[in-house]
């Protein structure tokens, strides 16, 4: 019988003694010794193109800062093609572009999970204008207020080269975890990706490189950080 959309990508919480759900432990624990200035508690994860599990890493992130002890809010900021109401079987009636639109109170779109500790803010319906949504003032109002309400806050956003999404998001976060699919993504792409970001300011705390195998050669998606933070 095939597994669920819910059980398939989020292996930290049904596997979570698998090689996987400590490889993303130790993503974790990276990130969080990456600043001795500060405490990381905005991240957004990106990608170059789609389909290279931005949206699972991010779950799963999610899930391992919830697991600590951490209060976490995952916010589905791709407002074209969101994916993070499928990961938790949670409604998309009302999420981020209605928050942010005003056309409901953030306490009435965000939803618990399974995750103890772990709440999330779908995108909500498709708006009209999704750059000019995540650009406003209302945007930075409504995270504030999350900062002030939970200990880690993290984004999933459209894929950088796609839109201008991510590009706006990032101004917002401490920093950016860049996903990239071994073998599928060219080397030029994931470059100009990071250099746009890099245009903006945004600062890259690393990189993760998804859907390589263990030395053992086990056949399982493996995700490793690779980069050092800047």
């Amino acid at each position: 019988m095939p597994r669920s959309t819910s059980e398939s990508s989020l292996v930290t919480y049904y596997d979570p003694k698998s090689p996987i759900s400590e490889a993303y432990r130790t993503l974790r624990t990276n990130i969080q010794f990456s600043s001795f200035d500060e405490a990381i508690r905005v991240i957004m994860v990106a990608s170059a193109n789609p389909g290279e599990g931005k949206s699972t890493t991010a779950s799963n992130l999610a899930v391992t800062y919830a697991q600590e002890g951490k209060k976490v809010l995952l916010i589905d900021a791709d407002l074209r093609k969101p994916s993070v109401f499928k990961v938790f079987q949670v409604s998309n009636r009302v999420g981020l572009s209605t928050v942010v639109s005003g056309q409901c109170r953030a306490a009435d779109a965000v939803q618990e999970t399974l995750v103890d500790n772990l709440f999330v803010l779908p995108s909500g319906p498709v708006p009209p204008n999704p750059s000019e949504l995540l650009a406003s003032q209302s945007m930075k109002a409504t995270l504030e207020q999350f900062k002030a309400d939970y200990d880690v806050v993290i984004f999933d956003t459209p894929p950088v080269l796609a839109v201008t999404d991510s590009i706006i998001v990032s101004s917002l976060c401490q920093g950016v975890l860049l996903v990239v699919h071994a073998g599928k993504v060219k080397s030029e792409l994931v470059r100009k990706a990071k250099s746009s970001l890099e245009h903006v300011n945004a600062r890259i705390l690393g990189v993760v490189l998804n859907n390589t195998k263990s030395r053992k050669g086990d056949k399982y998606n493996y995700y490793y950080y690779g980069a050092e933070a800047k």
